[in-house]
């Protein structure tokens, strides 16, 4: 299992709530019922940065949000990731809600310590 992680810093056009609102309301819907998505992708959550909890900070002022998908295997990152589909229908959907150019991306493999 390999799991894409990207650090994601809102639109300069947009507030943090923006983003946040987007990002729940427009852009998970549309990878819910992305057929291509589902083919690739096992798990998706988002996270967003909140308030500050016991005297430590929300963020480091960097990312608002981070989104975590979950893929059976590298070869599924890649089919995904450099298909027209994703050129053509997710990544406009990304750059209306997310500076694309200071965007980050992990892939890591999972390794489960406890449930």
């Amino acid at each position: 299992m390999i799991k894409f992680t990207a650090l994601l810093p809102r639109h300069p056009s947009m507030t943090h709530e923006e983003f946040v609102r987007y990002h729940k309301e427009v852009h998970a819907p549309l990878l819910i019922g992305d057929p291509v998505i589902r083919r690739y992708v096992r798990r998706y959550e988002q996270c967003h940065t909140g308030p500050e909890i016991a005297g430590l900070p929300a963020a480091s002022g960097k990312f608002d949000g981070i989104a975590e998908l979950w893929f059976d295997d590298l070869a599924d990152v890649e089919a995904l990731y450099t298909s027209e589909h994703y050129f053509a229908v997710i990544r406009p959907d990304e750059e209306r809600f997310i500076d694309i150019s200071r965007a980050e991306v992990l892939l890591s493999t999972i390794h489960p310590v406890f449930d």
